[in-house]
């Protein structure tokens, strides 16, 4: 790992991890404007090159995340056994020599229970305005009424609507045909792609028509970039994934996760400050476990992600801290990054 220094005379200024990303992010966008001035526009080369949003929404848990990590390539978000895991709006950039879609990977809709739950289900919603073509997964099953529901905020969008059923690996395809004729009848699906995320059966299909519904444009993002959300995220939706891998229906999703340091170390490496925040305190003992064994090993599972995110290695410093009823306080959502 290189890091920048600036000398003046005999002094010499070390810059931090936190100066050094931003400098990266600086340097991209010289990179960028450069490149904008060079050709005229992105992927100038290319005069029918296309650009578009895709809002990918769904209820909880059908495979929204493991669907976005298979078309990126790369790890963005949460993949867990839990429902509601993905808090915000995610997004994920692909770019091939044609296209860029920017992937908008949402809350699950779910009836809001709390402040942090409104939050969520305003982001699907918003997410959907963004968007040039709408995702609208489920599972093999039919609609529960949460379904139905969102079905007809979608039809209200009148947006360009894929149906992707997925998990399409787990049933009988002789299931499959009078599934689809049941979503058929309660909304006319401009496509209905059966599919598995986990395994990519059809996703190439998928992006395919998917390319071809949205506008020409310039692209929006540098092709190399797979996600516009900074360091910090990655890193805190790392941690929040192994806490709910490995402590599954013991801890609710009212967990929280800040980072409040990232510093480089003396002997190489970085040193990541990161603060976990639960509602009660019989919670923060389930986390932390006998002898501190449950957060040691979230610790280590989280680290390894982060290293092979990052390339280098880090010492990842976990404290838990107990924030009563956080998920209910607005104040408490802004001060935790619920904007």
């Amino acid at each position: 790992m290189n890091f920048l220094s600036l000398k003046e005379g005999k002094k010499q200024l070390k810059v931090s991890i936190l100066d050094h990303v931003l400098i990266a992010v600086v340097l991209e966008l010289f990179k960028l404007i450069t490149f904008c001035l060079l050709t005229g526009t992105f992927m100038g080369k290319n005069k029918n090159f296309k650009a578009g949003y895709v809002s990918v929404a769904g209820l909880p848990n059908v495979g929204k995340s493991t669907l976005l990590n298979r078309i990126v390539g790369s790890k963005l978000a949460i993949v867990s056994p839990k429902p509601q895991t993905t808090r915000g709006v995610m997004r994920g950039i692909l770019t091939t020599d044609d296209a860029q879609i920017i992937f908008l990977d949402t809350a699950g809709m779910h009836k809001p229970q709390d402040s942090l739950g409104e939050f969520m289900v305003d982001s699907v919603l918003k997410s959907f305005k963004d968007a040039d073509v709408i995702y609208l997964i489920v599972e093999c099953l039919k609609p529960k009424n949460h379904e139905i529901d969102l079905i007809e905020k979608v039809i209200a969008e009148k947006k360009t609507t894929f149906l992707i059923v997925n998990k399409i690996d787990k049933v009988n395809k002789e299931e499959l045909l009078p599934l689809i004729d049941y979503y058929r009848g309660l909304m006319d699906f401009d496509e209905i792609f059966p599919i598995s995320a986990l395994n990519g059966d059809n996703v190439a299909a998928l992006i395919n028509d998917t390319i071809s519904r949205l506008p020409v444009s310039p692209a929006y993002f540098p092709e190399d970039i797979v996600s516009d959300q900074i360091e910090r995220e990655f890193i805190s939706e790392f941690i929040r994934e192994k806490i709910y891998n490995n402590t599954r229906d013991e801890i609710p999703y009212s967990t929280a996760v800040v980072i409040e340091e990232m510093t480089e170390r003396e002997k190489g490496g970085a040193y990541i400050l990161a603060s976990i925040y639960l509602e009660k305190d019989s919670q923060k003992g389930i986390l932390v476990g006998k002898g501190g064994s449950m957060i040691k090993k979230i610790g280590r599972d989280a680290r390894f992600e982060i290293e092979r995110f990052l390339g280098f290695k880090v010492y990842l410093d976990l404290q838990v801290k107990v924030k009563p009823k956080w998920r209910k306080d607005i104040k408490s959502l802004r001060k935790l990054g619920y904007k």
